[in-house]
């Protein structure tokens, strides 16, 4: 049976709040992508109980509940108490956050272009030698070892990271930006 296409909106206005980036995100956290979007296809439905997520989804509770508390120890849920007044059982009602989601996807988009800029300026900064087995190294650690690999003996020879250099330019953080 397929699953009912869920509407992401975000009670919070950031270039970085989409479907895509919040997936992500919540990929990133779990490393469970299946059940993460499940989990957030809830949150985004309405605020809701662990209990009503594991009815919705057939994800057993304990689990839910893991997910949730990921969520919330990263920013991007949050939940209010109540307590019955019957029975005195406190009720957790979970929630998205947007706005904490939309700095945290911020901040990973920003690591992920600032690794890329590193890496590019690492290969443009930096004559390189490898072995015939593939063990690469730095102009300088290639004098340190005299040109003679130390892993495998072999003899070091100059390698032209052209390609590298042009792939990492083409290269982009998996987040998104709205206007992009």
């Amino acid at each position: 049976m397929a699953r009912k296409k869920i509407v992401y909106n975000f009670d919070y206005d950031s270039k970085y709040l989409n479907e895509h980036n919040v997936k992500k995100l919540a990929y990133d956290l779990t490393h469970d992508a299946d059940t993460s979007e499940k989990i957030l296809d809830c949150l985004f439905t309405a605020e809701v109980t662990d209990e009503q997520i594991a009815e919705a989804t057939g994800i057993k509770l304990n689990f839910v509940r893991k997910i949730l508390y990921k969520f919330f120890d990263a920013g991007i849920s949050n939940y209010t108490r109540k307590k019955d007044p019957e029975t005195q059982w406190f009720t957790y009602y979970w929630k998205f956050d947007s706005r904490k989601a939309a700095q945290l996807i911020e901040k990973e988009y920003n690591k992920h272009n600032q690794e890329i800029q590193n890496s590019l300026e690492f290969e443009e900064n930096n004559m390189f030698f490898i072995c015939p087995n593939g063990c690469r190294y730095t102009f300088d650690e290639a004098t340190d070892f005299q040109f003679i690999c130390p892993k495998c003996d072999e003899k070091l020879d100059y390698l032209d990271n052209t390609d590298i250099i042009n792939d990492i330019k083409n290269l982009k953080s998996a987040y998104t930006v709205n206007d992009e």
